[in-house]
């Protein structure tokens, strides 16, 4: 069968049809297929049939229809036409975002795929559309996005809105009115089941009210905020180094942000470690006190973290664990893994932690050449029984890499350069989801010794790439280190 306007508009409904159904390998019914392509149940069964005969679908009478693997690819491509030309629109041509459903339309059908290959490019490959829905790749992949809705996102936590899965025009004037396009951050204060509403507040503390069905259209994810409780939760902590023979000891050489330090504390020394990060508007922060037990060979600490100050509620506790395996030498750099407990002390339904004990570990390494100190990490958290709902889990595992390069400036004033990759696994439904996030955080740190006390400042501004879309943060850096024997 030839892909013809109506083949194509058949397969592309049915593909957007079967992405919303709750099992895996469901049947679209073919009432809803009908009403989503404005015509009678029957007109729509005639074609289904056709199109089975022909192996792009799979059809059941009575109970539905589903696309076999062939039908999917072709499906696809219409679909990321579709998608591709929606941000040309956009971006190009500089319509508005409401009023270019209808104009792709008609386009997707006319344009070949060369030309889409070309736009694509021009566009930068992008992963999403206007609308905020994920634009299948060349080969007929699509990236699927999971994400909360505002009927489902955890309440008092601020949220960013990714994608509107209703193109109607009106409705998305709507939402462009109530400052709920994709990339805005809000947060959800109230659901009132009786009025069918929710009450949100936007990031101009502005408060406004919508139905619950407009909200259940409006796909958001949790603001990340560089996993303040994970990779950050042991990483940013302070040691003291073991420089190695004919090197000019570093005079901080104890407080990287994101990048862990091969460094334990010496002994009788403590240290407190405060962290924050300002993310679109919101505040993380997090406390970290490391302690000798009882010599630098074997080190112990705690830390607590906040992804909301104001409210005063905990996340996720690590309690963590570091064996100075090797102290830096000729040849030879400083290694001190980690093995940390995840205890979940935050709450899962308002975002601030998964709901499950686990375990996270990470393998340090520094070594100095100069005037530049060299920090390696790697490793990863582990959630056996992260909740998806109150009854049902699902087990987590998120490892990641860092590195980074302090260059020592003035003896007691760094320049910093630092980046992590993380495999991030989180719970969604239907199913689990995996995104890559890098941040590269360009920084510097600062300080005074007084007398056997030492006091560090620093900043930075880590910037993070992931699913398509790129934050900017601020990060501050405190830490107060001082003899608790003599």
């Amino acid at each position: 069968m030839l892909a013809s306007q109506t083949v194509e508009n058949y397969l592309k409904a049915i593909l957007l049809a079967q992405t919303g159904l709750p099992a895996r390998d469901g049947l679209v019914p073919m009432g809803q297929l009908a009403s989503a392509l404005g015509v009678v149940p029957g007109t729509a069964t005639t074609m289904v049939k056709a199109l089975a005969e022909s192996g792009l679908v799979r059809y059941e009478p009575y109970a539905g229809v589903r696309l076999t693997k062939a039908g999917e690819k072709l499906a696809a491509l219409v679909l990321r036409r579709h998608r591709l030309i929606e941000l040309f629109l956009v971006k190009v041509m500089g319509m508005n975002w409401t009023e270019v459903h209808d104009e792709a339309e008609q386009l997707e059908h006319a344009v070949s795929d060369r030309l889409i290959d070309r736009i694509d490019e021009m566009l930068g490959r992008p992963d999403v559309d206007p609308h905020g829905d994920p634009i299948p790749g060349p080969e007929g992949t699509v990236n699927r996005l999971n994400y909360d809705t505002l009927m489902t996102c955890p309440l008092r936590a601020r949220v960013t809105v990714r994608r509107v899965s209703d193109q109607d025009s009106e409705f998305l004037r709507f939402v462009e009115r109530h400052g709920l396009k994709p990339g805005q951050v809000v947060r959800v204060e109230e659901r009132d089941p009786a009025a069918d509403s929710v009450r949100l507040r936007s990031r101009d503390d502005r408060e406004f009210t919508i139905g619950a069905r407009a909200a259940s259209k409006v796909l958001v994810e949790a603001l990340r905020v560089l996993l303040l409780c994970g990779v950050l939760g042991g990483v940013a902590s302070a040691q003291t180094s073991g420089q190695p023979v004919g090197a000019e000891p570093f005079r901080i050489a104890d407080n990287s942000f994101l990048v862990e330090e091969a460094f334990n504390q010496p002994a009788g020394v403590f240290q407190n470690i405060f962290g924050a990060v300002r993310d679109n508007g919101t505040w993380a922060v997090a406390f970290t006190q490391e302690w000798p037990a009882p010599s630098q060979t074997h080190q112990l600490s705690y830390t607590l973290a906040w992804t909301d100050p104001g409210s005063a509620a905990l996340g996720d506790t690590l309690i963590n664990y570091r064996y100075q395996a090797l102290m830096e030498g000729p040849g030879r750099p400083a290694f001190s893994p980690r093995l940390s407990l995840v205890l979940p002390t935050g709450n899962r339904s308002e975002g601030r932690g998964a709901g499950s004990t686990g375990l996270q570990v990470n393998l340090p390494f520094s070594k100095q050449a100069g005037d530049v100190y060299w920090h390696w990490n790697a490793g990863l958290t582990w959630l056996p029984r992260a909740e998806r709902t109150e009854d049902d889990t699902e087990t987590l595992v998120s490892p990641f890499i860092a590195a980074s390069s302090i260059v020592r400036v003035r003896p007691m004033f760094h320049l910093m350069l630092e980046s992590v990759m993380l495999s991030e696994h989180s719970v969604a439904e239907p199913e689990t989801s995996r995104e890559t996030l890098f941040t590269l955080s360009p920084g510097f740190r600062g300080g005074w010794n007084l007398g056997d006390h030492q006091l560090i400042v620093g900043l930075a501004a880590p910037i993070t790439w992931g699913g398509g879309d790129t934050d900017t943060a601020r990060f501050v850096y405190l830490s107060y280190e001082l003899p608790f024997k003599r």
